[in-house]
C-alpha cells in the first residue's frame, strides 16, 4: 500500500510520528519518502539521530513548519501522496487558558491542511482525533470536534475524484507522556503513601500506540472518504489500575477535575444511525454523501439504534494481572 509512496506527517516528531515511521519502514521497505513536518527543531534533531532511523536517512526528510503557516505547508506538500495529520495542541488546561491559540492550531490549522491537500493533489488524508471530541465538555475537545467535521466535509470541496479525507478517533495511549501510568509510577518512586483517583467510578480504554497506528493504516487502505474510524479496545477501571501498579498503596478519591469525564466516550447514541460495525472497529459514516458515490462496506453490520460506545459500557475488561503484564511491556 505504501511502497513507492511519499507520506507526510504533521506533528511528526511526537510519539505517534516516531512509532508510525518505525512501523511503516518495517512493513513497507520500498516506501519512497517520509516527511516529518513539525515546528520543534530540537525534536527533529533528536529524531534524525535516533539509532533506529540511521539506516533510513535517504528516505527521511525533516521540514520545520507550523500547520498555521499555509504557505510553508504548500511547499512541504509538493509531491506527497498521503498525509497523516497528527499536529495539535492537546493539553486540556493549556487549551482552556489559551483558547484562541488552540483554535488557531486545531481548527485553522486543520483547514490549512485540507486546502493544501486539495490544491496539491494529495490522494488521501487521515486526521487523528480524540475521545474528547465526542460530546466535548472542554475547549480542546470542541476544537477537535470542529476539526473532525472540517476533514469530513473536505470531501465535498475535493470533488468525486479528488483528495479523500477520513478521521481516526482514539483515546489516551497507555504509558504515553501525560497519561496516568507514568504519573502513578512517579508517585510510587517518590515514596507517596497513596495513589489519587479523581473518581472511583472512572474507567478508561487501554490503547497501545501500535494499535492506534494499525487503525490509521487500516483507514488509509480502506477509506472511501468521510468515514470516522474507532478501534475496538478493552477497558480498565482506575482503582484496578492503581492495584496493578502499587497493590500495597492506599487509594484516595480526590474529586473530578474540570473538563474530565467519568468514561472515555468514542461514539454517541446520536451517531448510532450512521455507525457500522466490523470485527475489530466501528465506522461512523458521513450523514450526507459528499461525492455522490454510493459507498459499500462488505463485512459490516449496522449497530442497534440505541448504541453508544464508551469505556464504561464495554464488553472487554482488563484484569489487574493483565494490566500488570501490559505495563511491563510498555
Amino acid at each position: 500500500m505504501l511502497n513507492n509512496k511519499t507520506i507526510l506527517i504533521t506533528g511528526g516528531s511526537g510519539s505517534f510520528g516516531k512509532k508510525f515511521i518505525q512501523i511503516v519502514l518495517s512493513k513497507f521497505p520500498e516506501v519512497r519518502k517520509i516527511i516529518v513536518y513539525s515546528r520543534d527543531e530540537f525534536k527533529q534533531f533528536e529524531m534524525s539521530n535516533m539509532p533506529e532511523f540511521k539506516p533510513y536517512q535517504e528516505k527521511l526528510r525533516f521540514f520545520i513548519g507550523d500547520v498555521r503557516d499555509k504557505e510553508r505547508m504548500m511547499r512541504a506538500f509538493e509531491g506527497v501522496d498521503y498525509v497523516i495529520h497528527a499536529a495539535a495542541l492537546k493539553q486540556v488546561p493549556a487549551c482552556e487558558y489559551n483558547p484562541f491559540e488552540a483554535i488557531k492550531t486545531n481548527v485553522f490549522g486543520a483547514q490549512n491542511v485540507i486546502d493544501c491537500a486539495i490544491d496539491k493533489g494529495i490522494k488521501k488524508v487521515v486526521a487523528l482525533s480524540t475521545d474528547k471530541a465526542c460530546a466535548p465538555i472542554n475547549l480542546y475537545g470542541a476544537t477537535k470536534l470542529c476539526s473532525d467535521k472540517l476533514f469530513i466535509a473536505g470531501n465535498a470541496y475535493s470533488g468525486a475524484d479528488g483528495t479523500r479525507f477520513s478521521v481516526v478517533r482514539y483515546g489516551n495511549v497507555a504509558g504515553s507522556r501525560g497519561s496516568v501510568i507514568p504519573f502513578f509510577q512517579k508517585l510510587v518512586q517518590d515514596g507517596e503513601s497513596f495513589l489519587p483517583i479523581t473518581d472511583l467510578r472512572m474507567t478508561r480504554f487501554w490503547l497501545k500506540l501500535e494499535q492506534a497506528i494499525d487503525m490509521v493504516l487500516e483507514a488509509l487502505e480502506r477509506m472511501q472518504g468521510g468515514e470516522l474510524y474507532v478501534k475496538k479496545i478493552p477497558s480498565m477501571r482506575m482503582p484496578d489500575l492503581a492495584k496493578a501498579i502499587a497493590p500495597e498503596l492506599a487509594i484516595k478519591e480526590v474529586g473530578i477535575r474540570p473538563g474530565e469525564k467519568i468514561h472515555e466516550q468514542m461514539i454517541t447514541q446520536e451517531d448510532a444511525p450512521n455507525t457500522i460495525e466490523f470485527k475489530d472497529y466501528y465506522v461512523i459514516l458521513p450523514q450526507i454523501s459528499f461525492t455522490g458515490k454510493v459507498y459499500r462496506y462488505p463485512g459490516s453490520k449496522e449497530v442497534p439504534a440505541d448504541f453508544e460506545y464508551h469505556s464504561g459500557n464495554n464488553d472487554r475488561w482488563l484484569t489487574v494481572e493483565e494490566m500488570r503484564n501490559l505495563i511491563e511491556e510498555i
